[in-house]
């Protein structure tokens, strides 16, 4: 049976109609349509750009457990995931009808001992690098990522996993085999040589500075700020006390972060909302993200593009339109108006199908 959803649409704020056959989009009416959903607001399936499916608080999960992590994203509106690295194999969720779309980056890559034990894939010797890279860029799914910086024990501070020339050979090799990289970056030192290199975009970025913010608009750098989980960073730091530069250094990172990624949105680096679910994080979270984007300068409307048509066009993704796929939510209040709102959608439709 053909269904009809009609309503208000963003960004424009005008009347939009839209006719739902065999999971598709039709803007021609479609005699017999059964209506929906009338009298709200209606936008694309929303974007979490940093979620990991597949891992959870104590690591790696098992497959039903990530079936489950999927349906809370679906619940939250949340119907495209850009999966920013995971342990498990997700690809057979492409099967179902009922689970978000995933655009899987492979499993995230690292150097032994330099990232959280469980989730990467160790590069013992650096000039594997590009090799390493040309593997997950064929696993995933046009992404590749990379962890840019960690706790160095022997330093007792963040610091770089990877040398300037090796990054150049290993975004290349990924470039060469049709995948855009992302890298995983928490402090300063790191993103000249990862935005150098020619990466695509940089996870977090709570150590940017104007003359980074100057290269990653030269270069055209997108930015994932995952704001809700750098409030973490005050409780990484009081468990670092064996590690005092560390724990200092996050704590500053902590301080500073908002007013660096609000000066980054302010000069035009391209910005798109991630939760960073699956760790720290609780998953079905986007709602929260997007307000948090609201604290660093994005406007209601704005911040909620970063999580929805923005993100969309970025990740190459079809919005509303005739043909398109069927992924929409609606909403009977202004999904601007706050997250207890947008956090709470009133019908959720993926591939034609009501939740």
């Amino acid at each position: 049976m053909a269904l009809h959803v009609g309503g208000r649409g963003l960004p424009d704020d005008e009347p939009v109609e839209y006719w739902i056959v065999d999971g598709t989009i039709s803007l021609e009416p479609v005699d017999g349509a059964e209506t929906v959903f009338s009298d709200g607001w209606i936008i694309p399936g929303l974007v979490d750009a940093h979620c990991h499916v597949g891992i959870g608080p104590g690591g790696p999960v098992d497959v039903d457990e990530a079936v489950r992590q999927a349906e809370t994203e679906r619940r939250a509106g949340v119907l495209l995931i850009r999966d920013a690295g995971s342990p498990i194999d997700t690809r057979a969720f492409d099967d179902r009808d009922d689970l978000p779309r995933i655009i899987r980056a492979g499993q995230h890559l690292a150097r032994t001992k330099r990232y959280i034990p469980g989730l990467p894939i160790n590069v013992d010797d650096e000039t594997q690098l590009p090799e390493a890279v040309a593997a997950q860029a064929c696993r995933g799914d046009g992404w590749v990522k990379l962890v840019g910086d960690w706790i160095d024990r022997g330093v007792g501070d963040l610091a770089p996993l990877w040398s300037d020339g090796v990054l150049v050979s290993a975004i290349d090799a990924a470039h060469a085999n049709g995948a855009r990289v992302t890298a995983h970056v928490f402090g300063e030192e790191a993103l000249p040589g990862l935005i150098n290199a020619g990466i695509d975009c940089i996870e977090h970025g709570t150590g940017i500075t104007d003359d980074i913010i100057a290269l990653m608009l030269a270069h055209g750098t997108a930015l994932v700020p995952t704001l809700i989980n750098i409030d973490n960073f005050p409780g990484i730091a009081d468990s670092a006390a064996k590690y005092p530069t560390y724990a200092a250094h996050m704590r500053a990172l902590y301080a500073t972060c908002r007013s660096r990624i609000g000066a980054a949105r302010e000069a035009g680096v391209p910005i798109y909302a991630g939760t960073d679910a699956g760790g720290m994080v609780a998953h079905g979270r986007i709602a929260d993200e997007v307000n948090a984007l609201t604290g660093i300068g994005l406007s209601a409307t704005e911040a909620l593009g970063a999580a929805c048509w923005e993100s969309r066009r970025w990740l190459g993704a079809p919005a509303l339109e005739h043909g398109a796929p069927a992924d929409l939510v609606c909403f009977a209040a202004d999904p601007r108006s706050g997250p207890e709102v947008l956090g709470r959608p009133d019908l959720v439709m993926l591939r034609g199908r009501v939740f």
